[in-house]
């Protein structure tokens, strides 16, 4: 087995080209890489076990916890990493499988270039869907679409006889997989917490004790409002949790006040001295300091070494006590984003957007909207994301932008006026909420009789880590051309496939706001 390190999933990876040295850039370090790497290889090897059978609802959820569990900035507990890896090797024995068998992950990283980029794609991808299926599960519904995926794809990566002509219609299928499992996940929130309506959300925080919720987990939040109720604790989203503003059946929570800081890449700084717990329930957790580390919490698939862990009972009555004994602040702290607002927006997801549809179609069609730009996707440390700030401040009067995920964070704070009574910045919520951005392009193309790339519309999106690869297969496998990706190409797609993705979709590197704004409005 290998023993040096290499992982190129993430936008920031190393010099452009991948994390080879004691530690990734993310903060992951080695042996914890090493760890991922090999909880891979054995669900491949799980996946080779099935074979052409039917994966079990056990096995397919043992493939969403390891996949998600391997995705960027998740998980740096080798223990929790390894107890995930001896569930997945007592699957493939009770398959008659042997650990001989195992699939060595440095056979991925040293293969032909175009093949590595192929099934790194779909991999990658696949840590994505495995991100979104778990909030399914959580629901109590499992995506029939991912279940018979994650086997057979697997196996295909694992394959090392497939071949280019092979691995792309998995890429596509890997979006269209996706795209079935975003559709079910929003379903099930629209069910269970109501549809998303507009929300306009505070960022001071009240006197007092309180509990902050970072992830993406809604049925995490749900608990925790519920076992905080009538307690004196204040509850404030962070990060990608923003959006459970929209939801009526969670604001109907009244001690779920607002939102606790700017871009999840700045916790470090935002949590030194917070007098409050932190729970995070699922991605975008950095190496925590030991400034705050006694106040960090983790649950589900979150974990790293030293902290508390939330177990399956969802019993948080360890953040209920740290919050109590904590206090909070002794009396109300203003705080800002990033460009000095006070408020931020969401709610405005597909049914909100749509239920003025007539009215956004007589604006285009009168010219008072030119553009709709869908400007978001995942925010990050590395330098240049400035430029999304830059673009909506630039954008003309006349144009929307939508918005979701944490990208948001560079601008949502930012008052660009309104257009038709509609505020010009629309968030449409988490990265978990990519299909409401999809539903509403695909009705607009209806209304206007066109196809999407027809529409007076452009994505302009920022990328992290896998959950937004999955999202942009999903785009590229429905057609959609014309994107504007930064604010780096990732390093895992070779030249020749970046060259077929640029020919047959137009996938662009973004350059500057000026030059960018002016060719699309040409």
């Amino acid at each position: 087995m290998t023993t040096n390190m290499f992982c190129f999933q993430c936008e920031q990876t190393a010099r452009g080209a991948g994390c080879t040295g004691r530690a990734g850039v993310c903060g992951k370090p080695d042996h914890t890489a090493l760890e991922q790497d090999r909880l891979t290889g054995a669900m491949i090897d799980l996946a080779r076990a099935i074979g052409k059978d039917a994966p079990t609802d056990e096995e397919t959820a043992l493939f969403t916890r390891g996949l998600f569990i391997t995705l960027t900035n998740v998980n740096f507990d080798d223990a929790a990493i390894q107890k995930c890896y001896e569930l997945v090797q007592a699957a493939i024995q009770a398959r008659g499988g042997t650990q001989s068998d195992a699939f060595e992950m440095a056979r991925l990283w040293t293969a032909d270039e175009d093949i590595r980029s192929l099934k790194s794609l779909i991999l990658f991808g696949l840590r994505g869907i495995a991100a979104y299926a778990y909030h399914t599960e959580a629901l109590g519904h499992l995506s029939a679409e991912a279940k018979a995926f994650f086997p057979k794809a697997l196996g295909a990566v694992g394959n090392s006889a497939a071949t280019a002509d092979d691995l792309l219609p998995l890429v596509m299928e890997t979006g269209h997989v996706n795209l079935a499992v975003m559709e079910l996940l929003d379903r099930l929130h629209n069910e269970t917490y109501g549809a998303p309506e507009p929300a306009t959300v505070p960022l001071t925080i009240e006197k007092g004790p309180f509990i902050v919720i970072s992830g993406h987990d809604l049925h995490d939040l749900k608990l925790l409002l519920e076992q905080t109720k009538g307690k004196g604790i204040n509850v404030y989203t962070h990060g990608e949790m923003l959006p459970a503003h929209g939801y009526p059946k969670l604001r109907e929570y009244p001690h779920l006040k607002g939102n606790f800081g700017t871009a999840w890449q700045n916790q470090q700084k935002e949590f030194a001295d917070i007098p409050a717990p932190i729970l995070f329930t699922t991605n975008c957790l950095m190496p925590v300091k030991d400034s705050y580390a006694d106040r960090v919490f983790t649950t589900a698939v979150v974990g790293f070494p030293g902290l508390v862990h939330i177990g399956e009972d969802k019993d948080f009555t360890p953040l209920i006590e740290k919050a109590l004994e904590l206090g909070g602040y002794p009396g109300d702290r203003v705080m800002t984003g990033i460009n000095g607002g006070t408020t931020v927006t969401t709610g405005f997801a597909h049914k909100t957007v749509l239920s003025v549809a007539d009215k956004v179609i007589d604006a285009v069609k009168s010219g008072d909207i030119r553009h709709f730009f869908l400007v978001g996707g995942c925010d990050g440390a590395k330098p240049g994301r400035n430029y999304y700030t830059d673009f909506v401040k630039q954008s003309p009067d006349n144009t929307v932008i939508l918005t979701l995920a944490c990208g948001k964070y560079r601008f949502n704070d930012l008052d660009i006026g309104t257009i038709g009574g509609l505020p010009r910045i629309m968030d449409m919520g988490q990265c978990n909420d990519a299909y409401s951005a999809i539903k509403v392009a695909l009705a607009l193309a209806e209304a206007f009789e066109c196809g999407v790339n027809d529409l007076p519309l452009t994505l302009v999106l920022s990328w992290y880590e896998q959950k937004a690869v999955a999202i942009l297969l999903t785009l590229l496998a429905l057609g959609i051309k014309n994107i504007l990706i930064g604010p780096s190409l990732p390093a895992f797609v070779s030249p020749n496939i970046l060259d077929f993705l640029v020919k047959n979709y137009n996938l662009t590197p973004i350059t500057t706001p000026d030059a960018d704004l002016a060719r699309i409005l040409a």
